[in-house]
């Protein structure tokens, strides 16, 4: 690989979250404290989902999936953050820097094209319920899917490709702690002027538009409920309420990542820790202590445990 793009080198060094002996023992325990809630609430949600046949429908399919490129998404950073921690030298190899930005665009592009069909089925379930079951059949449902997979590797492979070829000889610090498209490229020893710019509009541009895009579709919804009942209204709201909340999590800081044009560190810190630990963490709360059918699935799955133990 460092043949074809002409780099000397061979490892970047990463910015870190903290410096001062303190501020890390208190990270430590944080972010692991935030993984294993990770790792176990989406975890749950997938074994709740697989083993309970009353969650055999598109939502709750859609909603496992999610829940496994939740857990993709913050294994990329999180693990690495943790050991490097209390690294002196926080180095990343170059093979190490580019793999774990392409897994990042593909577990991003995914879940963008997830919360898409979660939308799409919501509509569908709200507004045309009485064809719900002939349009989101199981079939649909995993050629979504699939869809979002397929986008996912197109989304990362578009940019690494561009990447991948930029000739690195120095200076090779990060300013982040961890790889992404937008920092790597800046230390690459050419003009990469037009590439961030494709770039932006890869990633940034792309985030906007299917954000507003999420939004409108959520108003569109719910005007066109208000228009039958309001009772039906508050209903739909309490519905989309934790879709939105999904969305706002998700997008905003994609957007601020990748289209705002006056970067901070300490902004791209906050913004990058939301999207790789607070997102992936309340996703589990917010879809099962808000979900009736995902608390009657856990005490369903709960009392056959009990049932099975008291047999044995």
């Amino acid at each position: 690989m460092d043949q074809l793009n002409g780099s000397v080198v061979t490892e970047f060094v990463l910015l870190g979250l903290a410096q001062s002996s303190g501020m890390q023992f208190f990270l430590l325990f944080l972010l692991l404290l935030f993984y294993m809630g990770i790792i176990l609430g989406n975890l749950f949600i997938m074994i709740i989902v697989i083993f309970d046949s009353h969650l055999h429908s598109s939502m709750y399919i859609l909603l496992a999936n999610l829940s496994f490129i939740d857990m993709g998404l913050s294994s990329t950073t999180v693990p690495r953050m943790i050991s490097d921690l209390f690294s002196v030298c926080k180095v990343i190899s170059f093979h190490n820097c580019m793999a774990q930005m392409f897994f990042i665009h593909i577990m991003g592009g995914v879940e963008m094209v997830l919360l898409m069909a979660m939308a799409y089925d919501r509509y569908t379930a709200i507004c045309k319920p009485l064809h719900y079951l002939t349009i989101m059949n199981p079939k649909m449902c995993w050629l979504l899917v699939a869809l979002a997979w397929v986008i996912g590797v197109i989304h990362a492979g578009f940019q690494f490709v561009f990447v991948i070829n930029l000739p690195f000889c120095g200076p090779n610090n990060v300013e982040s702690f961890y790889c992404d498209f937008p920092r790597v490229m800046k230390l690459a020893c050419m003009d990469t002027y037009r590439l961030e710019f494709v770039i932006t509009a890869n990633s940034g541009f792309i985030s906007m538009g299917t954000f507003f895009f999420l939004i409108v579709s959520y108003i569109f919804i719910l005007v066109t409920v208000r228009q039958h009942s309001s009772i039906d209204l508050s209903k739909a709201f309490f519905t989309l309420s934790a879709h939105i909340t999904v969305v706002v999590l998700f997008f905003g800081p994609c957007i601020f990542l990748y289209v705002w044009p006056f970067p901070t560190k300490s902004l791209d810190k906050c913004f990058a820790i939301v999207d790789f630990i607070f997102t992936p963490l309340l996703n589990p709360a917010i879809y099962t202590l808000r979900n009736k059918d995902m608390k009657v699935a856990m005490k369903r799955l709960s009392q056959q445990a009990v049932s099975s133990r008291e047999k044995t």
